[in-house]
């Protein structure tokens, strides 16, 4: 019988020492001995799958690998120093120079600076489709489009795109679809039930949940992810043994922690709709979400991330961040810890204020990242910020 999404996080457990250890212990080498040099030498010829070196595999990466792949039910999947290293890893292992990719419009600020700052050095080009226009795709599409790209729920804005049509319209053009799933997690959203190809995830988010190690995923396809595979293990973004070890621990209470950020999540979106300080408020399982329908076609839960926007401006949110006591401010995300932060001047500070426009970014926008505490303390702490 297949076994649940909490007891896959649990109960995977791909290696034990002689010792039979119940916790998983820590691989902290560089590198594994061989047995003899006939052992070496098909160790390195590929004719035995092994550990060889802790930047091409290691158990630690292994089992949280396999992990995350179950959860997404992905054949295989590769793991990073960071979100960003995954997010660069995969496209550079899959595109040439010449190529094109169609993105949504709305995407973290980095991946748009990849897109537009990098990528172009190496002849590699980039059209975006607003994201309440997905019929505007196939107007992109050129002989050398080759991968399809988008973040559902987007950052900041948590915008909501209909995956199952992106998978659609990726599969009738033969071209990849790569999903971007960190702010849902695969607790909440599996985007290759959808027809993504690939999903990446930073594991620096939700997937940790307590903000202490940097990590990346891409999962999916066998024949995508031996790209990426060979990429990386040339160039080296592989993630460390320890933080693989941490995150593969966190993903046994995925579920609990993702539960209750939902629920305190949902709270606080509610109580904002009705602040009179606040123009208007976005969580993708709130009624009055553009998107509404989609998210609850597509999601278990609405996440942890709530935008909203301060009246009063620039002068009105620098209030609002300088009264906050409670709650941090950060530009990290999926924490046990309530932040806030002010996109515009943080995370996609590096926008033109035309660019941002574009994507719904105000200068009062604020995006919450809610945690674990009470949520009559977040709301508390809110409220009185706001005045």
């Amino acid at each position: 019988m297949e076994k649940k999404f909490e007891t896959k996080a649990i109960r995977t457990q791909l290696e034990r020492s002689k010792n039979l250890e119940h916790s998983v212990p820590l691989y902290l080498t560089s590198s594994f001995v061989f047995e003899d040099a006939e052992d070496m030498r098909a160790s390195f010829a590929e004719e035995k799958e092994r550990n060889i070196y802790s930047r091409y595999s290691n158990p630690n990466s292994n089992e949280f690998v396999t992990k995350v792949c179950q959860m997404e039910d992905a054949e295989a999947g590769f793991a990073f120093a960071s979100g960003m290293a995954a997010v660069f890893s995969t496209l550079a292992a899959l595109l040439d120079s010449g190529d094109h990719i169609i993105s949504a419009r709305n995407i973290f600020g980095s991946t748009h600076s990849l897109f537009n700052n990098f990528f172009p050095k190496w002849n590699i080009s980039h059209s975006y489709f607003k994201i309440d226009d997905l019929a505007s795709i196939e107007k992109l599409i050129t002989p050398k489009t080759k991968i399809l790209y988008a973040e559902s729920p987007t950052n900041p804005g948590v915008d909501v795109l209909d995956l199952e049509a992106l998978g659609v319209i990726a599969k009738k053009h033969k071209l990849i679809l790569v999903i971007d799933n960190c702010f849902a997690s695969p607790y909440l959203q599996q985007p290759i039930r959808f027809g993504a190809d690939l999903v990446i995830h930073s594991g620096t988010k939700l997937m940790d949940g307590q903000g202490r190690v940097l990590a990346g995923i891409t999962v999916g396809s066998a024949d995508l992810i031996e790209k990426v595979y060979r990429f990386s293990r040339i160039t080296g973004p592989a993630l460390s043994p320890f933080n693989a070890w941490v995150l593969s621990k966190s993903l046994e209470t995925l579920a609990l922690r993702v539960d209750r950020h939902c629920e305190n999540a949902l709270k606080l979106a509610e109580y904002l709709e009705n602040h009179e300080q606040v123009n208007w408020v976005k969580y993708p399982f709130l009624k009055s979400h553009p998107q509404y329908k989609v998210a609850k076609k597509q999601m278990k839960a609405g996440g942890c991330v709530v935008a909203f926007e301060v009246k009063g401006g620039v002068e009105a949110g620098q209030r609002f961040f300088n009264s906050i006591k409670l709650l941090s401010l950060s530009a990290n995300l999926g924490d046990s810890r309530s932040i806030v932060t002010h996109p515009a001047s943080t995370t996609h500070s590096k926008l033109s204020i035309e660019e941002r426009a574009e994507t719904g970014i105000t200068d009062g926008m604020v995006r919450v990242s809610v945690g674990l505490e009470h949520i009559d303390d977040i709301i508390a702490d809110i409220k009185q910020a706001l005045g």
